[in-house]
This record gives structure tokens, sequence and C-alpha cells, in this order.
């Protein structure tokens, strides 16, 4: 069994952060260590919420205790998500550089969440700069959306050719493997859900139904998408055959939540579909 130290948000009410990506990794096979960034109420795209950021060196002082009781070098990965304050950014690389030390096959999945006002997404100052400056530079596997893979390059992503350069850039400052979670409006067919994968065999193009819903979006796909690709790595399978089950079962989740009018993804009961998904939608080389 593999085990992830999966260093996210953690939501009371609903699913993001850990919330998301927790369970789904676990119905793969994976072990999660979930330590919290924050312990909110709900994610903050309510417009309100409650509770606290967890102090920084709380991140270093949890992987020490497991350092201590001699099961540190279990960790196989870490996956970093939602980051509550940028001081906590420090805290995870030394536990990233810790694991590896300890480990050296240990990978570091950094999902750089970063703010989107316009959907509410709330994030600390400080922490998009500790992500393109720090985080993206020690990552092996790196997973933008659009947003963020303007934010990380600086670059103007504007169009599917320019997402790539912008992908190229990345892959240019070490990470092995570049996920873009979604290309949004700049993708090749607005009209549906496309993400891109980019690794040492090339790049490679999926795309799904784009999912209606009845109020907003909901939140945590993201987090649930990034879950599913590293479990599905550490389980053994080739970064296409992870990359294709993760769009696939991301699908299914969708549409068992667009079907249910609800707004929190309804991960509990699509769980099935996660392991073994309906979906069978296929990933094009396109260089």
């Amino acid at each position: 069994m593999k085990n992830v130290l999966s260093i996210q948000s953690h939501v009371v009410y609903g699913y993001a952060g850990n919330k998301a990506a927790t369970f789904p990794m676990q119905l793969l096979g994976v072990d999660v260590w979930a330590l919290n960034t924050v312990q909110f109420s709900n994610h903050t795209q309510y417009g309100k919420w409650k509770g606290m950021v967890i102090p920084p060196a709380q991140i270093g002082e949890i992987a020490q205790g497991i350092a201590e009781i001699e099961a540190l070098h279990e960790c196989d990965a870490v996956l970093s998500g939602y980051i509550g304050a940028a001081e906590q950014g420090a805290e995870i690389l030394a536990a990233v550089e810790k694991i590896k030390a300890l480990n050296p096959n240990a990978i570091y999945f950094c999902d750089p969440v970063m703010g989107h006002p316009d959907k509410g997404c709330i994030v600390a100052d400080g922490v998009a700069e500790f992500l393109r400056d720090h985080a993206m530079a020690k990552a092996d596997i790196i997973a933008p959306n659009l947003v963020e893979l303007r934010e990380l390059t600086g670059l103007p992503v504007e169009n599917f050719e320019q997402a790539l350069v912008a992908i190229k850039f990345i892959r240019d400052k070490g990470a092995k493997r570049v996920l873009v979670k979604h290309l949004s409006k700049v993708g090749k067919d607005p009209s549906q859900f496309e993400m891109i994968l980019a690794n040492a065999e090339g790049i490679f193009h999926i795309s799904r139904p784009l999912h209606h819903f009845a109020a907003k979006d909901p939140v945590g796909v993201g987090d649930l998408t990034s879950g599913l690709f590293l479990a599905n790595l550490l389980n053994g399978k080739t970064d296409l055959e992870a990359f294709e089950h993760t769009a696939n079962a991301v699908n299914d989740v969708m549409s068992v939540t667009a079907e249910s009018g609800k707004y929190e993804l309804q991960i509990i009961k699509a769980r099935h579909l996660i392991v073994e998904p309906k979906s069978q939608y296929r990933a094009i080389k396109i260089a």
C-alpha cells in the first residue's frame, strides 16, 4: 500500500481540499495522511465561513512527530493544495525535503491553488508568490488550472497555442509532469471540459462534457482531480492511464452531482464510479 501526506484545507461541511481528495484516494487503495492547512466551516466560495488557519509551525512539528515514530520514510508522496498562509509554504517544502531524504523515490505533487476573486476563492497574501517563486521549482508534478497557469508563468494564455508555451515554461523549470486541470475558454472546443497532460513522452489532450448546474459550479473539482491522478500513479498506472481514469472518474462525479441538483460534489454517492468509471473518454497525443 502506498502512502500520501496530503497537506491541504479541511472543510467541516461539504467537499474541498482534503475532504475532496482523501476519500477518493482511499477508494483507490492509497493510505492518506491528511494534514490540514486550515479548518473552515465550509469553503470560501460561499462568501462567508468560520474557522482558523493552522499555525505554520504545526506542519513541521507533525512531520517531525511522524519521523520520531520512524514512519516518515513510508511516505511515497506529498500532495500540497490550498495553503492558508504564505508562511506555511516553507514548512511544506521542508517536509518534502525531509521525506525525500528518507525516501528518494517520493513524489512532490503541487496543486497550486491560487485566488480567483470572480469565483470567491480567497487565498492569503503571499501564497501565489510562494507557489510561483518556490514551490514550482521543487514540484515533480504540478497541476494548475488556467488562472494558475497564467500566474505561475507570467505569460499570456489566451488560446491553445499559448497554453502549450506556458506548459513548456513550467516543464523547463523542472516539473516532470504538468497536468492542466481545466483549460476553460482557451481550449480547442469551449463547449467541452478540456485537460492537458505534458510529460517526457509528449503532450496529451482529453475532452469530456461540460456539465451545467442549477446554481453555481461545484468547488473541489481540482482537488479531486489531483488526488485521483496521484493515486493512480502510485498504483502503478502509466501517466496516460492515470490521466484517462482521472478524467473519466471526475466526469462521472460531475454527472452525479449535476443530476442531484446539489452545490457540493456528490463524492459519496458517486463512490463506485470513482473506482470503476462508466465514462470512457480517451486522450489524444498532440505533440
